[in-house]
């Protein structure tokens, strides 16, 4: 089964494709600007290396958010094109809420495991998952605050982009195993796309934004 994943909400353009849950192939761009135009030429590139067209794959995996507006439309937008264009084509979407947690361990995974995703204000992008990677509630938008308060008194693991500013001071919390990736982790997004095939439960890839986009209209 060839399983294409590909992610432009965080500050990368990252493409993997896959034959059975074994890597062929992966590109990964990271950029602050550009994802959307970087996309299509990534995919293309990584198609015609390994010698397939596109109406050969199976499975389209594609990272819903949260991350910047336009880096989750550009995602949503290239892999409903694949769809209307190839209509035999299986396609799911994954947060990067739920990539950030498959890429953990076994032995990383504590009482409570903290997925932070940076918003570049003065919150962060926040959702909680147990030891068995079940999520325990809905992702949200919070303050640091708010997060301690719900992480006070539990043993956890972190992870996500957004880590490293979150522990930039003092959170006075028992920790576990801290993990500071720089972007979602696209192999990650590539095997729960892989899981809910085999399970035959793909879910249609639906945007998460956790807030408004930033868009200011002129009188």
């Amino acid at each position: 089964m060839l399983n294409l994943a590909f992610d432009t909400t965080a500050q990368s353009c990252s493409v993997i494709l896959t034959r059975d849950g074994v890597t062929l192939d992966k590109s990964i761009q990271k950029m602050d600007f550009g994802q959307s135009e970087a996309l299509m030429p990534a995919i293309k590139n990584i198609l015609d290396k390994n010698g397939l067209k596109m109406k050969e794959i199976d499975l389209v995996t594609v990272c819903t958010g949260p991350g910047s507006f336009t880096g989750v439309r550009s995602s949503l937008s290239a892999a409903r094109t694949f769809e209307l264009a190839l209509p035999e084509i299986g396609l799911t979407g994954v947060s990067a809420f739920e990539a950030y947690m498959e890429d953990l361990a076994p032995d990383e995974l504590a009482e409570v495991n903290a997925v932070i995703i940076e918003t570049k204000r003065n919150d962060f992008y926040f959702q909680a998952f147990d030891v068995h990677k079940k999520a325990i509630e809905a992702p949200q938008a919070l303050n640091y605050e708010d997060i301690i308060d719900k992480l006070r008194n539990h043993k956890v693991t972190f992870t996500g982009d957004g880590v490293e500013r979150f522990l930039s001071k003092p959170s006075g919390l028992s920790l576990h195993v801290i993990n500071m990736p720089d972007i979602p982790p696209i192999a990650a997004l590539a095997r729960c796309g892989i899981e809910r095939w085999n399970k035959k439960n793909l879910d249609y890839p639906k945007p998460l934004y956790l807030r408004a986009p930033d868009v200011c209209v002129k009188a």
